[in-house]
Order: C-alpha cells, then sequence, then structure tokens
C-alpha cells in the first residue's frame, strides 16, 4: 500500500475522506489548515482538470476511502464490470461489496475509528465470526453474521460502552456495546454510506 501521509492523500484529491478518525473532526484536520494540494502554493490557481484527470481522482477518492491497494480496488472493479446493465446499479453493487468488507465492518461499528485501525484489528486476531477466528480484513460478512471480539482481546475496549452511548451504527448492522458483539441484521443502505464520489466516473476510467 501506499506510504503516502492519509492527510496529503485528503488534499491531493480536495476532498475530506476520514482517514485519520476524530483528528478529522478537529481543527487539526489538514483539509481545515491547508485545503490544498501538497507542494502547492496555497494562492495558485491550479489548471482545470481533463476529463481523464477527474476519472483518477474519483478512482483515488474511492481507494483511499476503503484504505485499498490499487490492484485490490481494481479486483473489485473487475468483478461488476459487465454483472450490470447500468453504470448506477454496477456502482451500487461496487459499494455493497465494500461495505461488507470485515474492516469496513468494524469501523462502521464503532469498534475502530478509521478502516486503517479496523484492518489492523482484523490482521491481529482481534475477532470471532460465526465463532470462529478471522484475520482476513477482505472477509466478505453476510446478513446474519455475527462477529465478536476475541475474549483476550476485549480489555483492549475498555469503557467502550459509555463512550459510545449516544453511537448508533448504520440501520444493517446490530451493535451490543456491552458484550462488544455486532450482527449483520441486512443488506447495505447504499444512501446511507455513500462516499462523496462520482461512481460513474471510476467505472468509465476503467472501461477505458
Amino acid at each position: 500500500m501506499s506510504k503516502t501521509n492519509d492527510c496529503k492523500k485528503c488534499r491531493r484529491v480536495g476532498a475530506k475522506l476520514f482517514l485519520k478518525g476524530e483528528r478529522c473532526n478537529s481543527q487539526n484536520c489538514a483539509m481545515v489548515k491547508k485545503p490544498y494540494s501538497p507542494g502547492q502554493k496555497p494562492k495558485r490557481r491550479k489548471p482545470p482538470l481533463s476529463e481523464y484527470g477527474k476519472e483518477i481522482i474519483e478512482k483515488q477518492k474511492l481507494r483511499y476511502w476503503y484504505d485499498l491497494r490499487e490492484k485490490q480496488f481494481a479486483r473489485y472493479i473487475k468483478r461488476v464490470i459487465g454483472e450490470q446493465k447500468t453504470a448506477e446499479a454496477a456502482g451500487d453493487k461496487l459499494l455493497r461489496k465494500l461495505e461488507a468488507r470485515l474492516d469496513n465492518t468494524i469501523y462502521r461499528s464503532g469498534l475502530a475509528t478509521s478502516r486503517k485501525e479496523a484492518k489492523k484489528m482484523v490482521s491481529y486476531g482481534f475477532f470471532h465470526v460465526n465463532g470462529k477466528p478471522v484475520d482476513k480484513p477482505s472477509y466478505e460478512v453476510k446478513v446474519g453474521d455475527v462477529i465478536e471480539v476475541r475474549p483476550g482481546k476485549k480489555k483492549v475496549f475498555t469503557g467502550f460502552a459509555e463512550r459510545m452511548k449516544n453511537f448508533n451504527p448504520p440501520v444493517w448492522i446490530s451493535l451490543n456495546k456491552e458484550k462488544l458483539e455486532i450482527k449483520v441484521t441486512g443488506e447495505v443502505v447504499i444512501e446511507e454510506v455513500m462516499p462523496p464520489v462520482e461512481i460513474s466516473s471510476i467505472f468509465e476510467f476503467y472501461s477505458r
């Protein structure tokens, strides 16, 4: 995966992608302090982007949003290209696949402050899915799956229920804050998770 600083990723694509957890909601956010591209002087006007340039930006936004390597992201795109008749349907299917990743589900549940943190937790063996250990961030969860924190890792989440008492996960996720248990109760609601991205431009980029 690219070693580029997360804050620079947001500045490069000109959008806040919430890659640094709580920092992104504070005045320390790079998009608040420096809302212009890395290396660019604040008052310098950028030349207009070509259509191809815009497509690249949109592709990078979504890739950064889900914290994926280029090859990983391209594989998801290829899975849905050709399977749907319209770009809109393909876009919805892509988002559902990305949202169904285990690391993303952990993030959406509030057990991690960013997808990067969630990915590390999964890789370090923090979770069981349906009673079995899973350490693959890309594992695809399904309706009915139960995800729970392994007993030996629960101390990491001390005070979680109190800190998150006002937090509500997306409608398709049921979270037991006391037991540190997640249940996938339904399909992803696209309108609830829509990232700040023009999905059709991404498919145009990969269809070239």
